[in-house]
């Protein structure tokens, strides 16, 4: 959801939501999402996009979100899976249509140069990371907010600390 509100805010006209959990699907579409959807119904409805972004951290996400991406387009995976997760990917099909992956760790930020940008985008009300939090918990409900991130039913969680 972050690249959603993130590629909403720098200008991108199109963007669409994907994700398994219908709670989700309706969480980007509040987020600005053009449209949204389960990756099954983009795949069912032969949808192809110019760039893909994979932040949910699954080899299966990864899997999907390059079977949703265009010829000539870009996958771009965040996502951290558990070690030793693998995904599979068809040769044949990222090069002869000329595909491109990137990982991104951490979103490959710069900083000292990155956090400025957000920051203004935040003050002149285009990146609405506000809409990103799900819930504020306290110290002692760290364990259980972990399990909920886990389970995709959370997108993000505050901490508030004594």
């Amino acid at each position: 959801m972050a690249a959603l509100i993130t590629a909403r805010a720098t200008g991108v006209e199109h963007v669409v939501g994907i994700d398994t959990l219908p709670a989700k699907i309706d969480s980007a579409r509040a987020l600005g999402a053009t449209d949204a959807m389960t990756s099954q119904e983009a795949m069912d409805r032969g949808e192809k996009f110019d760039a893909v972004i994979e932040a949910a951290g699954h080899p299966r996400a990864l899997e999907a979100a390059i079977s949703l991406t265009k010829p000539g387009g870009i996958t771009v995976t965040v996502g951290l899976p558990a070690p030793g997760q693998p995904a599979s990917i068809d040769p044949l099909a990222l090069t002869a249509e000329a595909r491109t992956i990137v990982g991104s760790y951490l979103g490959s930020a710069v900083p000292e140069h990155d956090i400025p940008v957000y920051e203004a985008l935040w003050r002149s009300g285009a990146l609405a990371v506000e809409g990103l939090v799900s819930a504020t918990i306290g110290l002692e409900d760290i364990n259980s907010a972990m399990d909920t991130l886990q389970s995709g039913q959370a997108l993000r969680q505050i901490i508030t600390f004594p």
